[in-house]
């Protein structure tokens, strides 16, 4: 997706998200900040959108979120002085092809259904494994394309539509995988259908 259409499509979504799609990615959220708490210290949360995900994270972790919608911080920042979620840091905008942190910055990178968004994921899967410290964790939740049957006929269908909907549809997996440093240690799906998957990388040491 371009950047004017992520602009748009996120302009549009941001007033309704949480209850529409924020309510579907649920689970997802739910496990991936488990994991990250499991982890602990220093966590980045690469679209972070509204900020459904950041009363989740336990008071001890130390969040620091971003986005590229300003529409969906707005939301984030809301969130946080309303929930006093004194864990959360900051909340900036910002391209995730270009991280404004130094090397080895976090313990754990989070992505929740946001690679399939991005204009060039596998620059923002180097991004992200460039800010991890080594030996730390790379977590994404996102619906990857199937090969076959029906839910992957309808994929294919929706696929033209993605500047409109926001993601893409047929987003296939092996485009987040294959990043120098990176190590797939876990892939798992979240739903019986299969509709969101989790990756658990490591970086190396």
């Amino acid at each position: 997706m371009k950047p004017e259409a992520i602009t748009s499509s996120y302009r549009r979504w941001a007033p309704i998200y949480d209850f529409t799609f924020g309510r579907i990615t649920n689970t997802g959220r739910r496990h991936a900040t488990k994991v990250a708490n499991t982890i602990g210290g220093r966590v980045l949360e690469v679209g972070v959108g509204t900020g459904l995900a950041l009363p989740f994270y336990n008071p001890s972790v130390d969040v620091t979120g971003i986005d590229f919608s300003e529409d969906m911080l707005v939301r984030a920042r809301a969130k946080v002085a309303e929930e006093k979620l004194s864990h959360v840091r900051e909340l900036r905008q910002m391209d995730a092809r270009d991280l404004d942190f130094p090397d080895a910055s976090f313990d754990t990178v989070v992505a929740m259904h946001l690679i399939s968004v991005v204009p060039d994921p596998e620059k923002v899967m180097a991004e992200m494994a460039r800010v991890c410290k080594p030996g730390g964790q790379i977590l994404l939740v996102n619906h990857f394309a199937r090969d076959e049957g029906w839910l992957a006929w309808l994929e294919r269908k929706f696929a033209p539509f993605a500047d409109w909907m926001g993601w893409h549809s047929n987003f296939p997996k092996d485009r987040v995988l294959g990043i120098h440093d990176l190590q797939l240690v876990e892939d798992k799906p979240l739903t019986s259908l299969g509709m969101f998957t989790f990756l658990r990388m490591e970086k190396a040491v």
